[in-house]
């Protein structure tokens, strides 16, 4: 395990746009897993934009992550919901939609949701 690693979103291992052109997925790999920056742009939502990449109702991805800015609304297939915004921890178990609100991109930093996000059925 290396000691230090420094490395920057804006030149990330891998982005992974979503439908639309309605954000991206910007991964960096560290030897304790994939770390995610994503971009939810005005008028995204999952069931629309990464659903039909996904293949599944919902979203699968259990998401622990930081909202650095924009607000989104993240709805359980429960029912259960939750609005957030800028300075926010999450935590949220699979099987939820969700979806960017104002006028402002969403940008989410995740540690364990999104390796496999947004990769297309079959890969």
């Amino acid at each position: 395990m290396a000691s230090l690693l420094s490395k920057n979103f804006d030149s990330a291992d891998e982005t992974r746009p979503f439908e639309d052109g309605k954000g991206r997925l910007d991964l960096v790999h560290t030897d304790r897993g994939p770390v995610g920056r994503a971009v939810f742009e005005p008028g995204w939502k999952w069931s629309e934009h990464v659903k039909p990449i996904a293949g599944t109702d919902s979203c699968q991805a259990a998401h622990t992550g930081y909202v650095v800015s924009g607000r989104m609304k993240i709805v359980m297939n429960d029912g259960a919901s939750e609005e957030v915004g800028p300075g926010d921890f999450i935590s949220v178990a699979p099987g939820h939609d969700a979806w960017v609100l104002g006028d402002e991109a969403c940008v989410t930093l995740d540690w364990t949701g999104f390796g496999d996000y947004a990769v297309p059925t079959g890969s």
